[in-house]
């Protein structure tokens, strides 16, 4: 006795910060996309040219903003695909692809910047501060309007975006910071060591982003979703004995589904059974849960599954 449900697949897209990039139109991501390569690429440029690891770092955290912004946009449009004979429950699993393929990229660029900033904190090179001073100069002021121009949006996705854009003219700013002192006093050292805070920041966040991916890949009962909560409140509902076999987990992080069977009393008519089942139906929509399959059976009937 499946659910009708279906009709909810596109209206539960606004919940949670996981949702990073997937719910801003294609056209902003494009833009996003374009001005962030560019900028990444004149930051390689810039870092190659001053000596600087810092810059570097800073363009592999600039590389990773355009890589998850580029697979959001080509994952966004496949993921707002409706359900079909391949993928019975849609394609919203796809936008967490995006995500995956880029933590794996800023994994393997963060090891080759640590592997590279090391031997300088050991043996330092001197860096350009002057070109250093001019490359943080435009980097504060292109990301600085960017966070302008996006503080007058409303959206939870502008917000993200402008939080980004902030951590990058807070990366700037350290950068200007460490070159103004290299300027007037000589210790090159301060350049590999501003570089290994860069990177360990993008380790913190890529670490932390990756657990969260996996779970939902492992299909991890959602965190804000209490197993315990749900068979408690159905428990509540006359005539229910008993309440096994829950399996909760989510698509995307945002579009969670849930099925479970319900044991009731012996000799209950189908009429009340699809009644208890309404009751039951009710109770779950607090809890955030958008495809509910319940199974219904009698406590005689031994359930055939394993795990029940």
């Amino acid at each position: 006795m499946g659910n009708h449900h279906h009709h909810d697949d596109t209206s539960h897209h606004h919940h949670g910060h996981e949702g990073h990039h997937h719910h801003y139109t294609t056209g902003n991501i494009k833009v996003a996309f374009w001005l962030n390569l560019i900028f990444c690429i004149l930051e390689f440029a810039g870092g190659l040219f001053t000596n600087s690891i810092a810059i570097l770092s800073d363009a592999l955290h600039d590389l990773g903003d355009s890589f998850s912004l580029g697979l959001a946009w080509y994952f966004q449009k496949i993921s707002q695909r409706k359900r079909d004979k391949l993928f019975s429950y849609g394609y919203k699993r796809f936008s967490l692809l995006g995500a995956l393929i880029n933590s794996m990229i800023l994994l393997m660029g963060s090891v080759f910047i640590v592997m590279a900033a090391i031997p300088r904190v050991l043996h330092p090179e001197p860096s350009n501060a002057k070109g250093m001073i001019i490359f943080a100069l435009i980097g504060i002021a292109v990301n600085g309007a960017a966070v302008l121009r996006l503080k007058k949006g409303s959206s939870i996705n502008e917000r993200v975006i402008s939080l980004h854009l902030i951590e990058d003219v807070l990366g700037w700013v350290a950068v200007l910071i460490a070159a103004v002192v290299m300027l007037f006093v000589d210790i090159p050292v301060l350049d590999p060591i501003l570089s290994l805070v860069i990177t360990g920041y993008i380790l913190f966040n890529v670490v932390k982003n990756l657990k969260h991916s996996l779970k939902i890949l492992l299909q991890a009962v959602p965190m804000d979703i209490n197993e315990a909560e749900v068979k408690n409140k159905l428990l509540s509902i006359p005539h229910i004995m008993d309440v096994h076999d829950i399996h909760i987990w989510t698509m995307d992080g945002n579009y969670n589904i849930l099925s479970l069977h319900l044991v009731i009393e012996e000799h209950t008519n189908l009429e009340a059974a699809e009644s208890i089942k309404s009751q039951a139906r009710n109770l779950l929509q607090d809890f955030r849960v958008h495809h509910i399959t319940i199974e219904t059976e009698s406590p005689s009937q031994v359930c055939s599954l394993q795990d029940c």
